[in-house]
């Protein structure tokens, strides 16, 4: 090869080189770095965490718990947490027994069929929740904390603290248990809405100062604002006639002590009757008492007889919508 032929063909060569040099470094210039663009299709992404692909750690009133990340078949051992439930969108498998009904309170029965009785809310039955083989079981510290260890060892196992007027704190427990936190907090957020549309209407009726009566079989009772009514009554504003209405959740009283209701501008009553009529009994028993004819609330019809499954006993976010439902009725303000 003459020296003139080499000279060319390496100058083909070395032109080659820096074109390919050349398509390299403007490659590069039009891309970004790896990391850069994983981050980049990281954030327009939808994102995704191990709440919706592996266990979660749960914390409540016994502990920590892992949890599946979305349970389908969950035990609920209280009233309130089974309104909770329902209102979540999820049906549970086994239920404690409504403390009136049979074996549901009349506002969530229909919302209720199919699912299995596991004892009541005082004495759940430990053989037919395992039967059931739930994959999350959700109690009660107050209620359930000597069977704590029986039930862990069934499934995963999430306790609430307590059920005097929390319903608000365990709703939020239950719905992270689920994996539906942002679901419940769109229903707690629409409920303060409401609570915040009866305040603005009812205006000066907010003065009116309300007591709240309970009859039960052999029993009477003065319901002050550690309990549920009284937690809904404290957020919408009314006034308590009651002194100890922050001082305890009920107290027990005899006939002497209705003269305590003329300080009250309106008085609900409600009773609670499980079928053997000793509630209704000790209600006639007492209205029928001149004590309580003598009442001022009484003369100026100003007593009003409420349910007590959705005014106390169930104790959840759908009970606590139709109380104010009953609310806006009673008050004649419109929704």
């Amino acid at each position: 090869m003459s020296v003139n032929r080499k000279f060319k063909f390496a100058r083909g060569w070395a032109l080659l080189a820096v074109m390919f040099v050349l398509s390299v470094v403007l490659a590069a210039c039009g891309e970004k770095p790896a990391a850069q663009t994983a981050a980049s299709s990281a954030s327009a992404a939808p994102k995704e965490t191990t709440q919706a692909s592996g266990p979660r750690t749960i914390k409540h009133a016994m502990g920590e718990t892992q949890v599946p990340a979305n349970p389908q078949r969950v035990v609920i051992l209280t009233n309130e947490g089974t309104e909770a439930l329902l209102a979540l969108g999820v049906k549970p498998v086994g239920a404690v027994q409504s403390y009136t009904g049979s074996p549901w309170y009349d506002h969530i029965k229909n919302d209720m069929q199919g699912v299995t009785v596991v004892g009541g809310e005082s004495q759940p039955n430990l053989e037919q929740i395992a039967a059931l083989k739930p994959d999350l079981i959700i109690g009660n510290k107050m209620r359930h904390e000597k069977i704590y260890d029986q039930l862990k060892a069934i499934a995963p196992t999430v306790y609430s603290e307590t059920l005097r007027g929390e319903w608000k704190t365990n709703f939020q427990l239950y719905a992270n248990a689920l994996n539906k936190k942002d679901e419940g907090d769109k229903v707690i957020a629409a409920f303060d809405k409401r609570i915040e549309d009866f305040k603005s209407k009812a205006g000066d009726k907010l003065k009116e100062k309300v007591a709240v009566v309970r009859f039960m079989g052999g029993k009477t009772r003065f319901y002050f604002g550690d309990m549920f009514t009284g937690v809904i009554f404290k957020q919408i504003g009314f006034a308590r006639s009651d002194a100890k209405s922050d001082e305890k959740a009920f107290e027990d009283i005899t006939k002497e002590r209705l003269t305590e209701l003329d300080n009250a501008d309106r008085v609900f009553y409600f009773t609670y009757e499980t079928g053997d009529g000793k509630g209704n009994k000790q209600e006639q028993e007492w209205m029928n008492d001149p004590l309580w004819k003598n009442l001022k609330v009484v003369k100026d019809n100003k007593l009003v007889k409420v349910n007590d499954a959705t005014w106390n006993t169930a104790g959840g976010v759908k009970a606590a919508n139709i109380m104010l439902d009953d609310l806006y009725k009673i008050y004649d303000i419109k929704q």
